[in-house]
């Protein structure tokens, strides 16, 4: 059973982990004799990234994918489930009607865990600012939305900027957070909701901010870890890497059992649950996420 994983910029720190994890889920499930096939993809163009999902299906039994929402990544994966495979979507949703599952943490929890944080740490009123990776990320949009609302509704004296965007990259929110520091003198607080945060501390350690802002970020990594240690990050939200692995094997291993002719085939895992169809399955696993301070680490 080949398993294809498409995901996003191998020079991020939480991908490169996530991929390693999903090989090991992979390698280590009893059920099959598993072979991943991991891609990183750093062209995120829709149309670069449909195209990719059809050549993985060429090569893989299902496919468990990181993208943002657009006509051109539902498409195609219309197109592989025709093909008899299943797409599931790993980290943030899409509106693919044709997607067998999702499988990530509850976003709507995440950003209202996010609000709380914000509200509670920071010491005075003032400005806070949001960047994030796309706002074509459905986990992005959920996440802000949720971010904002609980801010809202529990801290009147934050007001919250219009979002950045950094398309992932350390460089442009190194560069943002910069010109957000000249531009609002009374920002308190940052929130990251995609990729790139290694940028964001870079700027707040050489304008000697980080006593100052609070920021808050996703994903334990070896960079965000060292920013707690040294105060340049407050609050970590944290998507575990390798339940997030076991349940996305778990998940894709169904979708394509489910998918498979109830016919002789040697590619089920599951033949006692030939029956088991798309319907049964369910639409969502949710993994919950893992909250980090510098006393916890």
């Amino acid at each position: 059973m080949t398993l294809g994983f498409i995901l996003q910029k191998h020079s991020v720190q939480f991908y490169g982990a996530l991929g390693a994890a999903l090989s090991d889920a992979t390698l280590s499930n009893p059920a099959i004799h598993g072979v991943p096939v991991v891609e990183y993809l750093d062209d995120l163009t829709p149309a670069f990234v449909a195209e990719r999902i059809r050549k993985m299906a060429a090569r893989t039994d299902g496919i468990a994918l990181v993208a943002a929402d657009h006509p051109y990544v539902s498409k195609a994966i219309l197109d592989v489930k025709e093909m008899g495979k299943p797409v599931v979507t790993l980290l943030s949703d899409l509106s693919a009607s044709a997607r067998s599952a999702y499988i990530g943490v509850d976003w709507r929890k995440t950003g209202r865990t996010a609000g709380w944080a914000m509200t509670n740490l920071t010491k005075q009123s003032g400005d806070v600012a949001i960047i994030v990776g796309s706002h074509r990320y459905l986990a992005t949009e959920v996440c802000e939305i949720s971010f904002r609302t609980y801010v809202r509704e529990n801290a009147p004296h934050l007001q919250l900027l219009e979002p950045l965007v950094n398309f992932e990259e350390p460089r442009l929110a190194y560069q943002g957070t910069l010109d957000l520091l000249q531009k609002a003198p009374n920002l308190v607080g940052i929130y990251m909701v995609g990729g790139g945060v290694e940028g964001v501390m870079d700027a707040l350690r050489e304008a000697n901010a980080t006593m100052r802002i609070t920021t808050i970020c996703h994903d334990l990594t070896n960079d965000t870890r060292e920013g707690l240690v040294d105060g340049a990050i407050n609050f970590v939200i944290h998507q575990p890497r390798e339940a997030l692995a076991r349940a996305t094997v778990h998940a894709l291993l169904g979708a394509i059992n489910a998918l498979v002719d109830h016919s002789d085939d040697t590619r089920s895992i599951a033949p006692q649950n030939k029956s088991v169809n798309l319907n049964q399955m369910p639409s969502q696993f949710i993994v919950p996420i893992e909250l980090y301070t510098a006393e916890n680490i």
